[in-house]
């Protein structure tokens, strides 16, 4: 269970990627324009205001890379800093929404599994 926990974090910590290259405009997607704005919309952050959120999902995606290894290894800490990976996850998933409502779900399921004891 652990080798498939350390994948799903893997892969959700490539798809953070896609956070931080979008709103510092290294890349853009027909699905995902560069955007300055929260919340579907509702929020207006500005230029630099996007980039910060940029980098938070950049350093989020790294934990859940960093917790994957540990995982992989069986480093005793591994699940801790998955629960702090996905906690500042959270509300970068939830701020990104609609276009990361997948991302939701990945970190709660990651949340309800550590939580449950699922090593």
């Amino acid at each position: 269970m652990r080798f498939l926990l350390a994948l799903l974090m893997v892969v959700h910590g490539v798809a953070h990627a896609v956070g931080f290259v979008v709103t510092w405009r290294l890349t853009e997607f027909q699905d995902m324009p560069h955007d300055t704005t929260l919340l579907s919309g509702t929020i207006d952050v500005g230029e630099v205001g996007i980039r910060v959120v940029g980098v938070l999902w950049l350093l989020a995606g790294l934990a859940f890379l960093a917790a994957a290894v540990a995982a992989l290894l069986n480093a005793s800490w591994w699940p801790t800093l998955t629960v702090v990976a996905a906690i500042c996850s959270l509300p970068l998933s939830i701020a990104g929404w609609p276009e990361s409502r997948i991302g939701v779900a990945v970190n709660v399921l990651l949340l309800a599994l550590i939580a449950f004891g699922v090593r």
